[in-house]
């Protein structure tokens, strides 16, 4: 239980100094009523020199439209970064201020935000807290009281943070079967439910119970997420034959009752209950219905299905009323990647789409936890050597032929821009973003280490660019791909963890029609002797060759990714 601090009303300033200043208690029949506001101050994560923290300041005056939350530390903390406020450090006092997406605080109204720090010594909880000049009470929690999941239907901020998660043994073995790859063998990836059958375990495999009782086992006495990929919507994924799903376009009364319905009732058993479930809510699905249908050239029949009939926005929206009412469950819905919906025509329309969906079948936006970009693609995390706002020769790179008007140049900064776009269209001002880094890294040989020659904005752009992709379009098993950022929590403002949701080593699509009985067809941007359509700018697709059906393991690529890693492996 987290200690209770309530500090006396003062209509001045809060008092900065070296050691802090501890105000007298009020009363204990004053109640956060007769207050201005409460700060709850907790330290979610701790380790040997550093910690994370997270700050809820509720206003109990008038609405504001901006705000400033300030404290003084007694020891020697210094903040590292900062999210969902702007945190800045000045000896031991610390300010954090609103980001344009939250300043509105109304009357009873919370904003949380988070930050990482280091410490030596001791990690004190600050003796006092303002709003806006306005000395506030003080619930806080400090690293005497470790943390702990909240009661049912008051989740965390951040699952990830003070979590372990979960390793899959399958994958695990299979990873730890290839030769050096006994490195990355106890990395944490995604479990993908991406059939009916999936749901009791496929050809003696691990069903769900399975992987969620082996979860307790891993959990011990500590905090574990487990990471479920939700993906067999009808006319799944309208724009990729190669992971097309079981169920026809017409078939959503399957998906609720034989596919939904049951996940949910596993992830309700009680014996469940002390897991913190994150699912990443059907893959590839609404972003297609922006970008791929209508008169755009990039557009399919089998998507302007899927739009017209409305089973997509359907399907996400019964999937996070359902899996919403498990209080237990962090729904992040897909949210594609910076290089499928960056462009000006394709960002806040999906945003739209996205709500819509949000809304459907009896869901809210408060089923939604948060968004996951990059699922299964190859963006590079932070282009470092060229940025959205350079010129060459007197031409944008957004000019360039790679970039090709985009707004964004890399993951990172797509999605953190996308985080305040859904907030502003509607989604809770805390949703947290994942970005999948489990094949994005592109280190090895031809790994960039500066900018291309000035002699023209292609050179510029191409020279110094990491992703190596013919062209960002291309999305199966891309050679020359590497493993890129192992999966950590709170990385960077807004971020709430990178992860490997796709499971390095398992194939986006075969090279070749191989029959099967998973429902999934062979797309050419799987063959490396395609030329390309207008989703790639009829570029070769960059695929390697010889890979198996999507799901199944590829050796072959599995090396290359330990090859290419970056950041590399030991």
């Amino acid at each position: 239980m987290s200690r209770t601090r309530t500090a006396l009303l003062a209509a001045t300033a809060l008092v900065a100094g070296a050691t802090g200043t501890a105000l007298a208690a009020v009363p204990g029949d004053a109640g956060a009523a007769a207050v201005p506001c409460t700060v709850d101050y907790q330290v979610q994560n701790q380790w040997d020199n550093g910690f994370t923290a997270s700050v809820k300041v509720t206003n109990h005056g008038a609405a504001k439209s901006s705000w400033a939350v300030k404290w003084t530390y007694a020891g020697n903390q210094k903040v590292t970064k900062g999210w969902n406020a702007k945190v800045t450090q000045s000896g031991a006092n610390v300010t954090a201020a609103n980001e344009s997406y939250n300043g509105t605080l109304a009357t009873g109204g919370s904003a949380t935000f988070g930050f990482q720090g280091t410490y030596s010594g001791t990690n004190a909880v600050p003796a006092a807290f303002a709003l806006d000049g306005v000395t506030c009470n003080v619930d806080s929690g400090g690293p005497t009281d470790p943390p702990t999941d909240p009661p049912p239907g008051n989740r965390v901020d951040n699952p990830y943070d003070g979590a372990a998660v979960y390793v899959n043994p399958e994958w695990s073995a299979k990873a730890a079967a290839e030769p050096g790859g006994d490195r990355i063998a106890n990395q944490p990836t995604g479990v993908w439910l991406d059939r009916i059958a999936a749901i009791n375990g496929v050809n003696g495999g691990m069903g769900l119970r399975d992987h969620l009782d082996e979860a307790l086992r891993q959990k011990g006495s500590g905090k574990l997420v487990v990471q479920l990929v939700i993906y067999n919507l009808p006319g799944r994924d309208c724009a990729a034959l190669a992971s097309n799903g079981e169920l026809g376009p017409t078939e959503i009364g399957t998906y609720k009752t034989d596919y939904i319905d049951p996940i949910k009732s596993i992830l309700a058993d009680p014996k469940y209950a002390s897991l913190r479930i994150v699912t990443t809510v059907e893959i590839d699905s609404l972003p297609n219905l922006v970008t791929n249908t209508g008169s755009r050239p990039t557009a399919t029949p089998q998507c302007d299905v899927m739009k017209a009939n409305g089973n997509y926005v359907k399907g996400v929206g019964y999937a996070l009323n359902k899996l919403g009412d498990v209080p237990n469950v962090y729904n992040y819905v897909d949210a594609a990647h910076h290089g499928w919906i960056g462009w000006d025509d394709n960002f806040g329309p999906s945003a739209d789409v996205f709500k819509q969906a949000a809304n459907a079948e009896g869901a809210t936006v408060s089923d939604v936890h948060g968004f996951i970009t990059n699922t299964a693609n190859y963006s590079a995390l932070k282009e470092e050597h060229f940025s959205i706002d350079d010129q060459v020769e007197g031409k944008s790179v957004r000019e360039s032929k790679w970039v090709d008007w985009n707004r964004y140049v890399d993951e990172l900064s797509f999605t953190q821009a996308f985080r305040e776009k859904l907030v502003s269209v509607g989604f809770d001002a805390n949703i947290g973003m994942l970005i999948d880094t489990s094949r994005n890294g592109w280190g090895g040989t031809a790994r960039p280490t500066g900018p291309g020659a000035r002699t023209s904005v292609d050179a510029y752009v191409n020279g110094g660019r990491y992703d190596r992709r013919i062209h960002i379009g291309n999305w199966c098993n891309q050679s020359g791909a590497g493993l890129g950022e192992r999966p950590q929590a709170s990385p960077e403002p807004g971020i709430d963890a990178y992860v490997w949701m796709k499971p390095p080593g398992e194939s986006d699509g075969s090279s070749k029609a191989i029959p099967n009985d998973e429902g999934k067809g062979f797309d050419r941007m799987c063959d490396p002797t395609y030329t390309g359509n207008p989703r790639n700018g009829n570029n070769m697709s960059g695929a390697l060759p010889d890979a198996p059906i999507s799901g199944h393991w590829f050796s072959a690529q599995f090396q290359e990714l330990m090859k290419n890693a970056y950041p590399p492996l030991p």
